[in-house]
């Protein structure tokens, strides 16, 4: 334990190296600084270095060089990129190259903390962990994932970590969210990426049928079968299947399902004899699966077989952030014009204002339609009636609600105000514990951290408690 903590922190400005290596310096680290991957690949040798923070643009080689660097010469060293332009497709391809971690600027001293307690309880406990990441030449993504937003970034971070491994994913989320892009994602950063990725819609093909469709069957074996076919299950093999909409299926056909995973070998219909397939299977389901089990739609053994890792994909509305480069990106798929389709200020607060009940897959419905009756510049006039109509109906409620009662309106709090004191009781409830807070609010560490700094909240020692207060000032 009386092992030292060596870290080096790389960045080109000279601010964010000090600020670094003052905090992890404060929690026990030897911290050194380099401000080029150039330099930091000088001091490869001259020391075991146990941890790396990052940036990921540098004036040469960047942070995914340096990445690369590190991991093949010291596979042990823990690597932090971080970054001021953080993006889902980077989050992805970090993660998946083997980074640490995906820390997006501006951070503060208290996150910094908690993720050096993390690596240094790792780095003294020396966990033995098996890397068995794909390394490739170049660190951009072939994935087309366009995103920004911090919950977006954290699913694909999810992503980039498990995909190297074997483990069934399951994927959940609303109708539109982008379940299949995912699974992609998941396939090309594993070490299948070389095999066939097969995507199966299960609700869209016949209950009769859907198990020739996947396991094949011999000439003879039902009408219409006048030859041999092998099914999708071996067309993947070596690779991964997509089973998308898996809870469509018969109970029938998860029981053979259930075998196929659990003896991974398949039997063609009318054939006697079996069949070794080596296959990755991706499930997904846009309903609540818990609940589908519960109600007897769904086997429960299935669903725990398939249910090795989850990932809950956030819908658009939680995701307003990305809906600019979204629209952008599929005005841009339509046709090339010089210069490109653009939106106005209005039509994009249109479509951030917009719920998007449909995700993803209703808001590239609405760009492509609003990019062919524009003339360049899509306006607000361009885009659907449904959106300009909600715009218009919500903008009514609010003036309705404005000119009712305007004199009880002016004794009511703001809800900031209301936000700040809710948040201050629930710290008060757990004597200041912030992580047992983030649990009760619903929210994550680093949004607790955004809430009390917004509200000015203050820590007292009273009775050797933490007892939160809202600043007279805030």
């Amino acid at each position: 334990m009386d092992r030292k903590l060596y870290a080096l922190v790389i960045d080109d400005e000279q601010q964010v190296r000090e600020f670094v290596c003052a905090v992890l310096t404060q929690d026990g680290w030897q911290a050194s600084q380099a401000a080029s991957a150039e330099e930091a690949f000088a001091m490869l040798g001259d020391g075991t270095w146990a941890v790396v923070f990052c940036d990921v643009m540098l004036g040469g080689a960047d942070g995914f060089a340096v990445l690369r660097k590190f991991k093949e010469e010291l596979p042990e060293t823990k690597v932090v990129l971080m970054t001021g332009h953080g993006s889902a497709a980077g989050a992805l391809d970090a993660t998946a190259f083997g980074a640490y971690d995906y820390l997006l600027k501006p951070f503060g001293p208290e996150e910094l903390q908690s993720l050096s307690t993390a690596l240094r309880e790792q780095f003294l406990n020396r966990p033995q962990r098996l890397s068995t990441r794909r390394r490739g030449g170049s660190h951009d993504s072939d994935i087309d994932l366009i995103g920004r937003s911090h919950a977006f970034i954290e699913v694909m971070k999810q992503v980039g970590r498990v995909a190297a491994t074997n483990l069934p994913v399951f994927l959940t989320g609303e109708s539109g969210t982008g379940k299949e892009l995912v699974a992609s994602a998941l396939h090309q950063h594993s070490g299948r990426a070389d095999r066939t990725f097969v995507a199966v819609n299960c609700g869209a093909i016949p209950a009769e049928l859907i198990e020739s469709e996947l396991f094949g069957h011999t000439r003879g074996s039902f009408t219409g079968a006048d030859r041999d076919r092998r099914g999708l299950w071996e067309e993947a093999d070596g690779g991964t299947v997509f089973l998308d909409e898996i809870t469509e299926t018969t109970p029938a056909f998860q029981v053979k399902l259930l075998r196929v995973l659990q003896e991974r070998e398949i039997r063609r219909v009318g054939s006697n004899q079996t069949r070794r397939v080596d296959v990755r299977v991706i499930a997904a389901s846009n309903r609540n699966v818990e609940e589908e089990v519960k109600a007897g739609r769904f086997r429960d053994d299935l669903f725990y077989r398939l249910n090795a890792v989850s990932i809950l994909l956030p819908p658009l509305r939680e995701r307003k952030e990305d809906i600019p480069p979204l629209a952008q990106t599929f005005a841009d798929r339509v046709y090339s014009l010089s210069p490109a389709v653009r939106f106005s200020t209005e039509a994009v607060k249109l479509l951030e204002r917009y719920p998007w009940p449909g995700n993803i897959r209703e808001l590239e419905n609405a760009v492509v339609r609003a990019t062919a009756m524009c003339d360049g510049l899509i306006r607000v006039q361009d885009l659907p009636e449904r959106i300009r109509n909600y715009c218009e109906e919500s903008q009514r409620r609010n003036e309705e609600m404005i000119s009712v009662e305007p004199e009880a309106k002016q004794d009511w709090p703001q809800l900031s105000e209301i936000e700040g004191r809710y948040v201050a009781s629930v710290l008060e409830h757990t004597g200041g514990n912030k992580q047992a807070a983030s649990r009760v609010l619903g929210v994550d560490r680093k949004t607790l951290d955004r809430m009390i700094k917004r509200h000015k909240i203050e820590f007292q020692r009273r009775n050797n408690n933490l007892t939160p207060q809202l600043s007279q000032t805030a």
